[in-house]
């Protein structure tokens, strides 16, 4: 492999002109997304041949391998996980292959491509730092085993992951030649949030030899972030861009990016300082031959007077505090009580409304709003929320499901409750799409409930999830859920201790039935937290049986289900005494009662908490 030096001395005497797409290039074979692009080196080693080939042949100083997505984590989709050093190494020999075809003095170098490992790391994934590196350190020895030239860490989303990658390089051949580039939205920052100038401080730092950017967004959009890179003293950058924003034609995925517009581009890229410029999604031999056309043999421009660009951060603002009576009691340590309802499925709350009434007027705390329970179509719980709270002096507390939402939708959706005075949420996983009206929608789960109180803490306390500063701090007030009857119990309370370390300020159980249930999670936990205890009035035999029997995780004791079999028509008020009676041996052990009325029958829950 070239070293560290080699490739500084090389893009300092002339400007290199790199390769273009893989991926659409393949695509355009007729193979689709689905498949996995990497196991072609193996599976159909003519069409990466031909790709390779048609870039060498328009000119590119360097081609980049098919191996961007062949780490254990994305090769695990098409059933190649067990096959890393061999795809890996197929890849470096395909490109070797096609670049030998030149003769010496114009043969291009070979460039191991990785990219991220297609799983978000902790805390908005579930994939912590030393997995990602175990996976990028697999790769890295089989690359470095099939002896590319240089290595080039591509289209990172998230700095972190491309520093953890780069880490990984130095560790296992530390004086390789290395790129190492991220990928930038059309606001100018990584799509975790980071600047262009920090991108290339920190990679620098961290022993790249050139840093930039690729894929993103086209040309124009690039141009910007190049500036400011080229603003940091004495860096070398790689840069190449998607061929502009695809079109759906026809069924495929189309880039519209003539050209002679992207080399013109480039050209204008290697008279501000750019060293290696090349293409991403969309960018086909034709480009790479215009841009070899138009860039030539030039020496790279010297950046004596780059663009000036100041970071400008504005006074960090705090919103006003809203007063929350729920807070204020389980600080005073008086006892508390929430209700849940449910937003309808239609779109008229006003029964909902004069619910929310009629527990303010019994003295109850706080409502409770589900997420759409159970993957069932409802109001927004956000709509109802504000609704209630306009026209009810009491406190609410929002229910947010990971199942609908990426973790962008998530914050934006916290950020607008915030915005419109709602402080308390509660994080909730959510119910899999498969038990609701529309069992074939999909389920996003991008974090989890775990990652969501990581999310509002980090809010909280002035950081987006990836760490990142920002100009402004939340002051929500985290619930998490727990289940102290759940079938898993020790992976549970497993969780459970995860969303204390997240950051969750308070707890709410799943529905109790049994004293010595409470006692034992309360024993094996001892929280530091106030806990609402779950208490779910029942309304007659069957329900007692279908909760016991059916719903997972749930548990009601056999003397509880005798009684509501012997109610008979009373069952609701049998059910009411019930959860009477379990509330008062609950009490002394708890902050409060957290009731769950079925079929909002607000008027169950009034009956429950009535002194």
């Amino acid at each position: 492999m070239w070293s560290r030096q080699q490739i500084r001395d090389l893009v300092d005497a002339r400007v290199l002109v790199a390769d273009g797409a893989m991926g659409t290039e393949i695509y355009a074979q007729g193979v689709p997304f689905e498949q996995s692009f990497d196991a072609l080196n193996l599976t159909r080693p003519d069409i990466v041949r031909r790709i390779h080939r048609s870039y060498v042949d328009a000119g590119a100083d360097l081609i980049e391998t098919n191996t961007f997505g062949a780490n254990r984590y994305r090769l695990e989709k098409s059933g190649f996980e067990a096959r890393v050093a061999e795809i890996n190494a197929a890849g470096v020999r395909l490109a070797r292959e096609c670049a030998n075809a030149r003769p010496p003095q114009s043969r291009p170098l070979v460039a191991a491509s990785m990219g991220p490992i297609g799983r978000p790391l902790v805390p908005i994934g579930r994939v912590s730092e030393d997995d990602a590196r175990d996976a990028f350190v697999e790769q890295i020895h089989a690359l470095a085993d099939a002896d590319p030239d240089l290595l080039i860490l591509e289209t990172f989303g998230d700095l972190r992951e491309c520093l953890v990658a780069l880490d990984a390089v130095r560790a296992i051949v530390p004086d390789a030649a290395v790129i190492a580039m991220t990928t930038f939205t059309d606001e100018g920052k990584t799509l975790l949030g980071h600047k262009p100038v920090e991108v290339v401080r920190r990679l620098t730092d961290a022993g790249a030899d050139l840093v930039g950017a690729n894929c993103s967004v086209g040309p124009q959009g690039l141009e910007e972030v190049v500036e400011r890179m080229l603003s940091v003293p004495d860096v070398r950058l790689c840069v190449q861009p998607n061929a502009g924003l695809p079109r759906l034609v026809g069924g495929r995925y189309v880039y519209v990016t003539s050209e002679d517009y992207l080399a013109e581009w480039a050209l204008r890229m290697a008279t501000i300082g750019v060293r290696i410029i090349g293409g991403c999604c969309g960018t086909k031999p034709l480009h790479v031959r215009a841009i070899r056309t138009a860039i030539g043999n030039r020496a790279p421009a010297r950046v004596t007077q780059a663009r000036a660009f100041v970071e400008l951060e504005a006074e960090r603002s705090t919103p006003a505090p809203v007063a929350s009576q729920l807070q204020d009691k389980l600080t005073r340590r008086a006892f508390v009580v929430s209700v849940e309802l449910d937003p309808p499925r239609g779109v008229n709350p006003s029964a909902l409304i004069a619910g929310a009434v009629a527990c303010k007027q019994a003295g109850i705390d706080a409502i409770n709003i589900a997420d759409s329970p159970l993957a069932t179509a409802r109001m927004s719980p956000l709509a109802l929320a504000v609704g209630i709270q306009r026209q009810v002096d009491i406190d609410v507390i929002l229910h947010v499901s990971c199942r609908d939402r990426n973790v962008l939708a998530l914050q934006s959706e916290c950020m607008g409750a915030h915005a419109l005075d709602i402080r308390h949420i509660l994080c909730v996983t959510g119910d899999p799409p498969t038990m609701g009206d529309y069992p074939n929608a999909r389920g996003v789960f991008e974090i989890d409930s775990i990652g969501l109180v990581g999310l509002l803490a980090r809010l909280n306390g002035g950081q987006d999830l990836a760490g990142k500063p920002l100009k402004y701090r939340t002051d929500f007030r985290i619930a998490c859920a727990v289940n102290p009857t759940a079938e898993d119990l020790a992976s549970e309370l497993d969780r459970f201790a995860r969303k204390l370390d997240a950051g969750a300020q308070f707890a709410m159980t799943q529905p109790l039935y049994d004293v010595a249930d409470l006692d034992r999670f309360l024993d094996n936990t001892k929280p530091a937290i106030p806990i609402l205890v779950g208490v779910l009035p029942l309304r007659n035999a069957r329900h007692a049986e279908f909760i016991h029997n059916e719903v997972p995780g749930m548990r009601i004791p056999k003397a509880v289900r005798d009684r509501m079999r012997a109610a008979g028509d009373r069952g609701p008020e049998e059910g009411v005494r019930i959860a009477r009676e379990f509330l008062a041996l609950a009490r002394e052990r708890v902050a409060g009662a957290y009731v769950m009325p079925p079929f909002n029958r607000f008027e169950m829950a009034i009956d429950v908490v009535r002194p």
